[in-house]
């Protein structure tokens, strides 16, 4: 069968046709788990007392299935670039899940060991899920980690041999949200941050994310998770990253697909428009076919993503 990916970025337009067979789709299906790679250091995010944390009993489960809930002490999991491959690059990766679990294992550990092969130093992010009772204030409690992620990075960039200026961050479903929001809320530090360390992510990697708040985008499950079953217009506004993109929003990539079922392609397409009109770099891939978590189904879906990394010199030494 022909599958054809309709690829768009700010400057050009063109269709694709690729030819997958069985025994194609098969070796796609075995590609991530294929890499040898191997964490080299779990990392608690905070050094100290977690930010915007209260007592509770949670406690988190899922390590055995590689989904995760009930997060308090966030992490990052770290991915060595393979040797003699560094390109100085590095990446945060937000699983996603919805607000509600983490999918550590397939949107975040395969594709660590990816990006490692590919020379780029991996961070895994194991955040915390909003929830009143861990937090205070449950919608911000995730941007507070990917921004301290960000931070840590960036702060440790010469003991991992990391170039400060290419630390970017990409996410997936609702992990695609939170990268968004940190790469469009990057001017107010939600953490500590007496260094004034840039908090602002070079570039974002959104895979089928879920961008906007409002009624007529959103994924449910998400904003529920995050802002309540009643959130004000204002908090609504606030966490839909269309309307928060200016020009200094970093240069994106997103993919996502046509019929997806869960997270509306028009989160995608409308980011792309907000960003265009702003004159950010973005580069945008559409399948017509594939629905949500299409990772998990469609081999080669990283290859243009790759292509792009290396046209903007995230992948050059």
């Amino acid at each position: 069968m022909k599958r054809f990916s309709l690829s768009i970025s700010s400057d050009s337009a063109r269709l694709k046709g690729v030819k997958i067979t069985t025994k194609t789709l098969l070796l796609g299906l075995l590609w991530l788990a294929s890499y040898a790679t191997q964490a080299q250091e779990i990392i608690p995010l905070y050094a100290g007392p977690v930010p915007n944390s209260k007592a509770s009993d949670v406690q988190e489960t899922g390590a055995e299935s590689g989904v995760l809930k009930g997060t308090t002490k966030p992490t990052l999991e770290y991915f060595k670039p393979a040797t003699g491959k560094a390109s100085g690059a590095a990446v945060i990766i937000i699983p996603g899940g919805g607000y509600g679990v983490v999918v550590y294992q397939g949107e975040g550990i395969n594709i660590a060991k990816a990006m490692a092969e590919k020379g780029v130093a991996a961070f895994v992010l194991k955040y915390r899920l909003p929830s009143d009772a861990i937090m205070p204030d449950k919608k911000i409690g995730p941007l507070q980690d990917a921004q301290q992620a960000i931070k840590l990075v960036r702060e440790n960039a010469a003991k991992w041999g990391i170039d400060a200026s290419k630390v970017g961050i990409m996410g997936f479903s609702a992990g695609g949200h939170l990268a968004s929001t940190a790469a469009t809320h990057f001017e107010k530090a939600y953490v500590d941050n007496t260094s004034n360390t840039s908090l602002r992510p070079d570039f974002q990697i959104l895979i089928y994310p879920v961008i906007s708040m409002q009624d007529s985008l959103t994924h449910g499950g998400s904003r529920d998770n995050l802002l309540g079953k009643n959130p004000s217009r204002q908090d609504i506004d606030l966490f839909s990253n269309e309307l928060q993109v200016q020009a200094n929003t970093p240069p994106t990539y997103l993919t996502h697909a046509a019929d997806d079922k869960l997270v509306d392609v028009d989160n995608s397409i409308v980011f792309f428009e907000k960003l265009r009109r702003q004159k950010v770099p973005v580069e945008m891939h559409i399948y017509p076919k594939g629905d949500h978590g299409f990772i998990f189904r469609h081999p080669g879906w990283i290859d243009p993503l790759f292509a792009w990394m290396k046209a903007n010199n995230w992948l050059t030494k």
